[in-house]
């Protein structure tokens, strides 16, 4: 979920700052340019790891009085490998889909087609229901029958803040930028069609690097990946709500295991509860026996 990304920068240290060391004021410098972040093709930035790996000579640029340094350093960023497993809470529901939040990321879509079948948006509720259908186990046609109508009594329905597991299935990098024929959304997108390690300009991003055994090359190659396909599409800035994010993700819970954690959970916990009682009351008649 989380990857260590090196970079190479020319920060800007303004000359109220000249006074201070410089790996402070250029540490300072870059915990305000990039944390909340996104850089293309990488991920959403979360802080600065560690002090700067190396600072060049200071350099003075004619009309600016600040002094530019060459520096390289590493940053935490966000950026779940795809078909990792996460857990959020459901935000919106619409009868295009879930929106999830992960609490500092909320840019999460679960569409309608990854949704566990058969599921059905209630325009009444406003909410997502899933009714699962059990008669798909072989057996006799009456079996059959009894499974069928007491598969149809099952309904689990979606809650607003209500816990979600979800796989992701992509990851979308949207820039956009001023053309001569307009405003113009490039969007990137990294499935599993093809993955391969995340591209970054030469001249910005020297490696990245996986955040440890259990990050994202650990679990499936979350460094691995790279953009499979571009496309771009015309937006005009008097409508914002066409302007995508400049980070999403498409999730799933098109599999068992998926989809609110309490559907999963709550049965064993009944089971567990129901063993126990179970145990108490057989305790409680060998005592009585005994006596």
């Amino acid at each position: 979920m989380f990857v260590l990304t090196t970079v190479a920068e020319s920060i800007r240290i303004p000359p109220s700052f000249f006074a201070q060391p410089t790996d402070t004021s250029v540490n300072t410098e870059i915990d305000k340019k990039y944390p909340n972040r996104v850089i293309m093709d990488v991920g959403l930035v979360i802080s600065r790891y560690g002090s700067c790996l190396s600072i060049g000579d200071g350099v003075c640029v004619a009309g600016d009085p600040g002094a530019h340094y060459e520096v390289v350093f590493k940053l935490l960023v966000f950026r779940p490998f795809v078909d990792e497993v996460c857990v959020g809470t459901i935000m919106l529901m619409s009868e295009e889909g879930v929106r999830v939040s992960l609490g500092f990321f909320e840019d999460v879509f679960i569409p309608a087609h990854w949704m566990l079948r058969p599921s059905a948006f209630d325009n009444e509720s406003g909410c997502w229901a899933w009714t699962p259908n059990y008669d798909d186990d072989d057996g006799d046609d009456d079996d059959d029958e009894e499974e069928e109508g007491e598969g149809k009594g099952d309904r689990f329905e979606m809650e607003i803040g209500a816990e979600i597991r979800f796989k992701v299935k992509a990851l979308h990098f949207t820039r956009v930028t001023n053309t001569a024929k307009g405003v113009q959304a490039t969007t990137s997108t990294t499935s599993h069609e093809n993955i391969v390690g995340p591209m970054m300009s030469r001249s910005r991003a020297l490696n990245t690097d996986g955040g440890g055994d259990d990050g994202g090359a650990g679990a499936g190659g979350g460094d691995n990946e790279r953009p499979v396909r571009r496309r771009s599409s015309s937006v005009d800035l008097s409508d914002a709500t066409k302007i995508p994010p400049s980070f999403y993700i498409v999730g799933s819970i098109c599999e068992d295991g998926l989809g609110l954690t309490s559907w999963w959970s709550a049965p064993e916990e009944d089971e567990e509860e129901g063993g126990e009682e179970g145990e108490e009351e057989v305790g409680e008649e060998f005592d009585s026996v005994a006596e």
